[in-house]
């Protein structure tokens, strides 16, 4: 297939739902994670869980990277863009999100110059541009992003732009993925594994998940039809007894990953021992610093950082969420206090956050969603 029509394609999507009914087994439930909130848009905005049987449930996961970053960073972020001659950019979708002294619009609100930007490179265009501001990249994402924030670093180091620098939060999916599969809380059938990440890493770093959890993992991709059939190979997987990982987004993502884009990372960042993710606590070596190597560009090593933690307001059951413990309907504040226009949590900030997708599809509760469209 070649064209987006053909992942859409309605008959082909009723097939797909009668070969995964006949898969499911009578009395058995099973419930799957789609850990990127990408894959949390496409099931909500094309109704996918209409076309699944009652006895499976999606639960959503961490993987929207706006999502997890605690509030406490977003603080750091704030601080130094109040530094003085500073300017502070950033992804559209990193705006809002709120911390604990607000958001970076409030802060722009107050005097903070504070610039939305398409890429790291526009934020070093800016540096070249005013060569008398420290011009700080807010750097955040999985190891989709990763490989353009170093890219853009080895660039100002080799132009010797000395007025750029990153605020590195960016984070990696594999730690995750094992905090949620230790997590008491939670039992899984299986994984719908993210797309964009594994165009990096590909498909290899999953295999523990199969090999020491005993539960599948198939690589998806964004369409309706890829994740259709995702949850197909992860039913035929476990109607015969197997636990393996599986690429169905092969169009796009190679088994061993992206050998460039894992280089250039691995030359300019290195990991931190630890990290806190919003809703997952603090995990051992899942996120990424600035290697020494490049300290000109790492704004924690330029400016003081005050480090703080900020605890989410009590409202807000984004970790909840981000863990799939809850579906964010059953949050107490979804859709009253906390909406798109006044987030409380990140979740309904993000154009990849859970909330944001039931809000604004309008998927508040599939019993109910179901029995409107009898």
């Amino acid at each position: 297939m070649r064209f987006v029509d053909e992942y859409r394609d309605a008959d082909k999507a009723r097939a797909l739902s009668a070969r995964i009914a006949e898969l499911c087994e009578p009395g058995r439930s099973y419930k799957f994670m789609e850990v990127c909130g990408g894959h949390t848009h496409t099931i909500y905005k094309h109704g996918l869980e209409d076309y699944l049987p009652e006895s499976i449930t999606l639960v959503h996961g961490p993987g929207c990277p706006v999502c997890v970053i605690p509030m406490g960073r977003v603080d750091d972020a704030i601080h130094i863009a109040g530094q003085p001659d500073v300017l502070m950019t950033s992804f559209g979708d990193m705006m809002r999100v709120p911390g604990g002294r607000g958001s970076f619009f409030d802060s722009t609100a107050q005097g903070a110059d504070i610039r939305m930007v398409y890429s790291p490179l526009d934020a070093l265009k800016i540096a070249r541009r005013e060569p008398d501001r420290q011009v700080v990249f807010m750097a955040i994402g999985f190891e989709t992003t990763a490989p353009s924030t170093a890219m853009t670093v080895l660039r100002a180091a080799a132009e010797g732009v000395t007025n750029f620098s990153i605020f590195c939060n960016h984070v990696t999916i594999i730690p995750a993925i094992k905090a949620i599969l230790d997590s008491p809380d939670l039992r899984l059938d299986g994984f719908i594994g993210p797309g964009h990440v594994s165009t990096v890493i590909g498909c290899r770093p999953y295999e523990f998940i199969a090999r020491e959890y005993g539960k599948p993992l198939v690589v998806a991709g964004f369409e309706p039809l890829d994740i259709l059939q995702s949850i197909y190979l992860l039913l035929r997987q476990l109607a015969e007894g197997r636990s393996e990982v599986e690429n169905q987004y092969s169009r796009v993502v190679p088994w061993e990953g992206n050998p460039k884009a894992l280089r250039v990372i691995s030359e300019v960042m290195e990991l931190r021992p630890y990290f806190e993710w919003r809703g997952l606590g603090f995990i051992s070596h899942s996120a990424l610093r600035v290697r020494p190597k490049y300290a000109a560009h790492d704004a924690e090593q330029i400016f003081e950082i005050p480090g703080g933690r900020v605890a989410d307001p009590k409202a807000c059951q984004c970790g909840e969420v981000l863990k799939g413990v809850l579906k964010p309907w059953e949050c107490k504040v979804f859709g009253t206090a906390c909406t798109p226009e006044t987030p409380i949590g990140t979740c309904m900030v993000s154009s990849e956050g859970a909330c944001a997708a039931y809000y604004n599809f309008g998927r508040f509760s599939r019993k109910r969603v179901r029995e409107a469209t009898r």
